[in-house]
């Protein structure tokens, strides 16, 4: 699994990034959780999800040209 961190208000330009990779599924959880409650919230600009290790990462405008 992989911990990524995406954009927060949904804005399709914004590009995700890794966060780690190739961890179990509860090491990604509890590293996502503990992500979301320190640096997360309503106003936060990343919001941290876990994904499966073959998630392609989301390029942003790279993407979008």
């Amino acid at each position: 699994m992989k911990v990524i961190g995406v954009d927060n208000f949904g804005r399709e330009t914004v590009a995700d990034h890794l966060v780690a990779e190739g961890l179990s599924d509860e090491e990604a959880k509890r590293m996502c959780d503990e992500l979301n409650t320190k640096h997360g919230g309503e106003g936060a600009f990343i919001w941290y999800r876990v994904m499966p290790d073959d998630y392609r990462l989301w390029r942003g405008m790279e993407d979008l040209i």
